[in-house]
């Protein structure tokens, strides 16, 4: 595929850990991607509301790809006060100048599986390449018999397009730790060491703020520094 190359991992990122920045990097290594955007969620729809606020998972996505080269935190979501669905996000980065050829939305195999329950599918199928990779307990070997509708648009990692201008579904099939949010909230509720399974700087952020040592983090006040404080110019390349 000619042109620039956009990576974008999209997430709650409650907190952002080892497990997301592997498989984004897997992704970029395969795919020669020349900027990774990683994209906090607002209020994803198909989660639980986030623990902690906007501010602080944005400030430790920062962190966290802080001296990565051509990685970047994103708030687009972060900005938009309601639901956050991928199409949306998507689009507004075809708003930003990118045609959806250059974009490759990195997902675990797990997640892409369910795909078909997303919003705006199959449509938000053409709003950009996928990247999966695959995820403890869900290889990427698994999504062709999953999502048999789907066999037309997959590819092996390292592709190049032809004279098929059709987006696609990019298997990766990297080893990526296991490791969830949800089980570093849990220890960190116990008070016990989350180190390795996040960055040293995000491990540092949680710890100097007391995140997940209860359900009532400072959600709140969080968002409304956030929206006082965050930056709303967004540059292309």
């Amino acid at each position: 595929m000619r042109g620039r190359r956009i990576g974008i991992l999209g997430g709650t990122f409650d907190p952002i850990h080892c497990g997301h920045l592997d498989a984004a990097a897997a992704a970029q290594t395969a795919l020669n991607l020349s900027r990774v955007y990683v994209v906090p969620a607002n209020l994803p729809w198909q989660r639980q509301r986030p623990q902690a606020s906007s501010f602080h998972r944005f400030a430790m996505v920062s962190l966290a790809v802080a001296g990565r080269d051509g990685w970047r935190a994103d708030d687009v979501e972060l900005l938009d006060n309601s639901d956050s669905y991928t199409s949306d996000t998507l689009q507004r980065f075809h708003g930003r100048g990118y045609a959806p050829s250059e974009l490759f939305f990195i997902v675990g195999a797990d997640a892409f599986v369910g795909i078909d329950s997303w919003r705006n599918y199959p449509d938000l199928l053409e709003y950009a390449n996928f990247a999966v990779v695959s995820r403890p307990g869900c290889s990427v070997a698994e999504i062709s018999g999953r999502l048999p509708s789907l066999a037309s648009r997959i590819v092996k990692e390292s592709f190049e397009s032809g004279r098929d201008s059709s987006m696609k579904v990019v298997l990766i099939d990297a080893p990526t730790p296991d490791i969830s949010a949800t089980n570093i909230r849990e220890r960190c509720a116990r008070r016990e060491s989350i180190a390795g399974l996040v960055p040293d700087s995000v491990q540092a952020h949680i710890a100097q703020h007391d995140l997940y040592t209860s359900p009532a983090s400072d959600r709140r006040a969080g968002d409304a520094a956030f929206s006082a404080a965050a930056g709303r110019s967004h540059g292309q390349d």
